[in-house]
């Protein structure tokens, strides 16, 4: 869309508009003599300029992280391991460690990424993010484990039914 704006205007400048705005806007000229080509052939209607032009080639652009450094993900599985709670088979997993503090790491390991990526990368890896709870001694439930296991297999029951399931962890105050 921005092409088709800044080929507009060159044309509207006329003699020397694309240099004019290519320097204004920051819109290569080869963007924007693209976008000369699709006006003059009337090849993109208003409904279709945004939903249907690409700048790209399919399948250009960057990389993702995971793509150029594979080994990623088994480092990041590794580093969660000692930290995970729930079973690794069941639909609910989740990890407490913060995920600026695992991109530390992994970058500490030599992996280039940020922590947004590990995000991504535990949330494809079905992983759920949760705070670290604290605790007084003494303070939790006696039948926890049990609890935690009825609700398991509840979850499992209706993801296996293609039922949603949504779990939601709240505490009493004291």
């Amino acid at each position: 869309m921005r092409r088709l704006v800044a080929a507009a205007e060159s044309a509207a400048i006329g003699y020397g508009g694309v240099s004019l705005v290519a320097r204004a806007t920051g819109v290569s000229r080869r963007a924007i003599t693209e976008g000369l080509k699709e006006l003059s052939q009337q090849k993109v209607s208003h409904e279709t300029a945004i939903s249907q032009s690409r700048i790209r080639r399919k399948g250009a652009g960057r990389k993702r992280t995971v793509d150029k450094d594979p080994a990623i993900r088994e480092d990041l599985d590794r580093l969660v391991d000692p930290t995970t709670r729930g079973d690794p088979e069941s639909p609910l997993r989740w990890t407490c460690k913060s995920v600026r503090k695992l991109a530390e790491e992994l970058r500490r390991a030599g992996h280039a990424v940020s922590y947004q990526t590990v995000a991504e990368l535990l949330h494809e890896m079905d992983y759920s993010l949760q705070a670290n709870q604290k605790t007084l001694e003494g303070s939790q439930h006696a039948d926890r484990t049990q609890q935690f296991e009825y609700i398991n297999r509840r979850a499992q029951r209706y993801l296996k039914q293609g039922e949603p399931v949504i779990s939601v962890d709240t505490k009493t105050g004291a």
